[in-house]
């Protein structure tokens, strides 16, 4: 039965970096403080386990690599989480516990070929504690693409729930036009957008993007700062010579004709609760739907390719 109203909660926090304990211990403090405030959907940022490296460079120059870049790399390998392993069964207890669709931002490190590459993963998982899907960040930005490699059509993942239906794309992949057009046919009614930028020009981004797609936005950001960073990473000293506040945040919620519902959350940690009204999709599609009376398929046509790339095809 669908619902006629979502209460949502975005969580903006500061997990330790490398820290994955710290960060799935702040999920479930953090969820359990949103359901009792009757929150049926929370979403956490982009990474958030175990954290956005912001700053580092892991000793990465054109050419060559650094033993100590390696080293903090293997670190956040190490703190990665696998699909299905231990970390996500704590993920899929936290949402069985609290009864909320749990959406959170982790580093997947891929079991399927020996786990040598990590992924920057949006991870949907039930009330009833199951895993009902995953995006994989497509294009990692600029130096990301040391860190984690490229997803693929087949993790274009939309849930129908009964607070409608949600799936996201992370942070700079809301730049991309064509994966923009690849969900909105999907029929979203809202859209996650778990990001690291906290600069003003992001915020414009959500606004055009709620305005486009007809659909609420949800953009859950990390507060950072100096603090969360062990101080024996090899690359620490990057760290040190910078400013104390690394992330601003910056979440917010946006409605579909791009007003804002709560936030944006700036300079701390919180959490954003907000009931959103979902015949205001309908509503907003009277004069413009991007995929249905605005659209020009005789003009206009997106292929999207939604199967899962194999490394090896084995024949006899």
């Amino acid at each position: 039965m669908k619902a006629s109203h979502a209460r949502i909660a975005v969580i903006q926090a500061e997990p330790k970096l490398m820290d994955k304990e710290s960060a799935l211990n702040k999920i479930r403090e953090a969820t359990a403080i949103a359901a009792s405030q009757g929150a049926n959907v929370v979403v956490f940022p982009e990474t958030f386990v175990p954290g956005y490296p912001r700053g580092l460079s892991f000793g990465a120059r054109v050419g060559s690599r650094s033993e100590e870049g390696r080293s903090d790399w293997h670190r956040y390998w190490s703190n990665a989480v696998e699909i299905p392993g231990p970390d996500t069964e704590l993920l899929c207890d936290t949402a069985r516990e609290s009864a909320v669709y749990l959406i959170v931002g982790i580093v997947e490190r891929d079991r399927e070929f020996g786990g040598g590459t990590l992924y920057n993963t949006l991870l949907y998982v039930s009330p009833e504690g199951e895993v009902l899907g995953k995006h994989r960040k497509l294009m990692p930005t600029g130096s990301e693409r040391l860190l984690w490699g490229q997803g693929d059509g087949s993790t274009l993942t939309v849930i129908d729930t009964p607070y409608g239906r949600i799936g996201g794309l992370i942070c700079w992949e809301n730049y991309m036009p064509l994966a923009r057009m690849a969900m909105y046919a999907q029929g979203i009614d809202i859209l996650v957008t778990p990001t690291a930028d906290a600069r003003e020009t992001w915020q414009s981004t959500l606004r055009h993007i709620a305005c486009e797609g007809r659909c609420f936005v949800v953009s859950c950001n990390q507060y950072a700062t100096k603090m969360s960073y062990p101080t024996d990473l090899g690359g620490y000293g990057e760290i040190e010579a910078g400013p104390e506040v690394l992330c601003e945040g910056g979440s917010a919620i946006v409605g579909p004709m791009g007003e804002y519902i709560a936030g944006p959350l700036y300079g701390k940690e919180g959490m954003l609760i907000a009931d959103l009204e979902l015949a205001a999709v309908a509503r907003s599609r009277f004069d413009f739907d991007p995929v249905g009376h605005y659209s020009r398929p005789d003009v206009f046509q997106l292929t999207v390719r939604t199967g899962k790339r194999e490394i090896v095809v084995r024949s006899d």
